[in-house]
């Protein structure tokens, strides 16, 4: 079972971190210390455009279940943006192919397993890495194909009006998509844009890119056990969206989990309510699942690296 969070101790303020991909680029990080003794190790993947201290409290508490944690910025987005975006070259992929993968680089020991969790994204960023048989485990919310087709009728609408008008709009003016004049997150450099609009047209997203014929080779050589939740009430990444994803982790044992806000009492999940306060129940699920795993049972001192 996951310790509850009665009397908790609090954990440490987190340690900011400089992670150095294996193109050079510098990544600023948070690292949240375990509180007592450490179970085990755990890596936050980010959704699109998402800072990283947007899972700070799914970070505090994990740390006080005694997982040390890693979030991290990928580059382009918050603490690791340049002072300005236009111009800034990069494709979508580095940030699966050079920052995930720094990040579990960084928390992989020999003694104590490491953890994934990852947010939309995330779940695409796992089967790209180079270093994924680093990872015991991988937890993934709201991950979906991101094609219109399985979103609901008005949302459909909505995005297609962003892909077709708003963004080639915001992109001309400024040189990168300005995502935060319409509140829907950070800033995305050029490139993020135009892989993920690209994508977006396919109803299995890169993977039914004529140009990308190597994803699947790489997704099939992952067998790390995946957990793959969405909510019901997700617009952009609905069940219907997660399967037709996931589905490329074929050697993988995967679970697929429909998550009912209702029956679960947590009030409206949408595509970023997984890591709000009041989703506290699916962090406890996710903990426990990750305590299944059969080396996790032996905890060290919290100096553990």
């Amino acid at each position: 079972m996951t310790p509850t969070m009665t009397n908790p101790i609090l954990p440490t303020a987190p340690e900011p971190i400089t992670l150095h991909a294996s193109d050079g680029f510098a990544l600023q990080a948070l690292r949240y210390p375990a509180v007592g003794p450490v179970r085990a190790h755990l890596v936050v993947a980010g959704a699109t455009g998402v800072p990283q201290l947007f899972y700070r409290n799914f970070a505090l508490y994990a740390a006080q279940q005694g997982y040390t944690v890693l979030t991290v910025d990928y580059r382009g987005i918050g603490l690791s943006k340049p002072a300005s975006l236009r111009g800034f070259r990069m494709n979508y992929l580095d940030w699966a192919f050079q920052d995930v993968r720094a990040a579990v680089d960084a928390m992989a020991t020999d003694t104590l397993p490491l953890f994934m969790v990852g947010h939309s994204f995330g779940g695409h960023a796992f089967g790209l890495l180079p270093n994924h048989h680093k990872v015991a485990r991988f937890y993934t919310f709201a991950t979906g194909a991101g094609w219109h087709g399985w979103m609901p009728r008005a949302e459909q609408f909505k995005v297609l009006l962003m892909w077709q008008v708003i963004g080639p709009l915001l992109t001309r003016w400024k040189g990168y998509l300005a995502w935060s004049k319409l509140k829907m997150g950070e800033d995305l450099p050029l490139g993020v844009y135009r892989d993920w609009k690209h994508w977006c047209r396919f109803p299995r997203y890169f993977f039914d890119d004529p140009a990308m014929p190597q994803v699947a080779g790489l997704f099939d050589s992952v067998t790390t056990p995946i957990v793959a939740a969405n909510a019901t009430d997700d617009l952009w990444a609905p069940p219907a969206s997660r399967d037709a994803f996931m589905a490329s982790y074929r050697n993988a044992p995967l679970e697929r989990v429909d998550i009912d806000p209702a029956i679960q009492g947590i009030g409206p999940i949408g595509h970023m309510g997984y890591f709000r306060r009041q989703a506290q129940p699916l962090w406890e699920d996710t903990l426990r699942w990750f305590a299944e795993h059969p080396t996790l049972d032996r905890p060290t001192s919290n100096t553990a690296a």
